[in-house]
């Protein structure tokens, strides 16, 4: 059921294997300063992904990990310029952006966590609060330490136009991730994302889920990529995909990875190995949240899964 493949499907261990080995020789529970409890603020957060039952499938958590993936994937590495830095999403130079449409329900919905943590930064509150996300849905543990902090204006926010078209195909999606500094790999592991969350018409025009599953993270998005049969939709919204059922749809950014023979390689053997994927998508995911940040000294790694509550100092 799992078969063996060649070293081109070596997993992404080197960020994991390095936090773990970290995690071995360091006592990692607060950082140095000790404001926070972390114990406190992923139970929060946790709380309110499921505070809602109509909203949705019922779970906020696929909407945490769309904004902490916009504020991180506007990064340019030539430039060093954009990443989760900032929580530039505050301001509407970056949180106006149609790109964007919706994820004030996410900033909303982490508000009384801010404010009973008020020292977390809301950069790195986004991007913690996608972790928490991630893991409350089954998927991997990913590595994350603080350190991030917001701007106090839009000066430096990046240009619009840095995050993927899901109109686009393989060069649109390559240009975007290299700019980012990923290879074709994270770029696949990273879009396996889509298997969580659904499209709607008042944010991205585009309608329904990848899965069967939405609110259950998983490799089923490779695998209904490679097992079903997808079919251009017909109605009055823009291009999509759909499937003999008319439930699920994918857009044209997904079938790309599937008709370029370099992604639909990675997507075969994601589909096939959910180890690989969930190995892959966190490291590959760890590295996107860090993008373009400069932690200060005494940030260390947070191993949120094995944490006991402190009190923090004020």
């Amino acid at each position: 059921m799992m078969p063996k493949f060649s070293t081109l499907f070596v997993p992404l261990t080197g960020t994991l294997v390095g936090f773990s080995a970290f995690l071995a020789t360091k006592k990692v529970s607060v950082l140095a300063e000790n404001k926070y409890d972390w114990e406190k603020i992923k139970a929060e957060v946790a709380t309110l992904i499921e505070s809602d039952p109509k909203y949705d499938d019922g779970s906020y958590a696929p909407i945490l990990i769309r904004l902490a993936w916009h504020a991180s994937g506007t990064y340019d590495a030539k430039t060093k310029t954009g990443g989760s830095n900032g929580a530039g999403m505050r301001y509407e130079k970056e949180g106006g952006d149609g790109a964007n449409a919706g994820l004030a329900v996410a900033r909303k919905m982490l508000e009384p966590v801010k404010k009973n943590h008020p020292h977390i930064s809301y950069a790195d509150l986004w991007t913690l609060a996608s972790v928490i996300a991630i893991k409350e849905m089954g998927g991997p543990v990913i590595p994350w330490r603080p350190g991030r902090t917001d701007f106090t204006n839009d000066n430096n926010l990046p240009p619009r136009g840095r995050l993927p078209d899901a109109t686009q195909g393989p060069d649109h999606i390559r240009d975007v991730f290299y700019r980012m500094g990923f290879n074709d790999r994270e770029i696949v592991a990273l879009i396996g994302a889509h298997a969580v969350g659904r499209c709607h018409r008042d944010r991205s025009g585009f309608h329904g889920p990848w899965t069967k599953s939405p609110t259950m993270f998983s490799n089923e998005y490779f695998r209904e990529l490679v097992e079903n049969t997808w079919t251009r939709k017909h109605w009055e919204g823009p291009m999509q995909y759909t499937d003999p059922s008319g439930e699920l749809m994918m857009l044209p950014a997904d079938i790309a990875l599937i008709e370029d023979p370099t992604f639909r390689r990675y997507v075969k053997a994601y589909a096939a190995d959910e180890k690989v994927f969930f190995r892959d998508f966190a490291a590959a995911f760890g590295k996107l949240l860090e993008l373009g940040v400069q932690f200060p000294a005494e940030s260390v790694p947070v191993d949120l899964y094995h944490l006991h509550s402190t009190t923090p100092t004020q």
